[in-house]
């Protein structure tokens, strides 16, 4: 059972760090927009810390929950841009003809 805990929470901080770094490398957002997963992240970072110095109560208090919304925060941006890139006229990814209808 440890193992797994183990396992989910290595997931967790890989996929925050993934979504982070690449939200951080969006030259078209606004700086304070590209920092604030890693930013998050960060937090979460120095909360887990805390245990360190024998204040677990705030750690487990703070540290999943804002990995969590880094997480959140960051996979919706990169949707965002995502949609900012997709082209008019198309429809789930696939290209829609829109001058006729029909072949589609």
């Amino acid at each position: 059972m440890l193992f797994a805990v183990a396992a989910l929470g290595i997931a967790l901080f890989v996929l925050t760090l993934w979504a982070s770094v690449v939200v951080f490398r969006m030259s078209d957002l606004p700086w304070w927009r590209r920092c604030l997963p890693l930013t998050l992240l960060l937090l979460s970072l120095v909360a887990s810390l805390l245990r360190a110095f024998d204040v677990p109560e705030a750690a487990n208090a703070a540290a999943f929950p804002l990995n969590a919304v880094a997480v959140v925060v960051a996979l919706t941006e990169i949707r965002a841009a995502r949609k900012r890139r997709e082209p008019t006229g198309t429809v789930h990814g696939s290209r829609v003809d829109l001058d006729n209808p029909s072949a589609n």
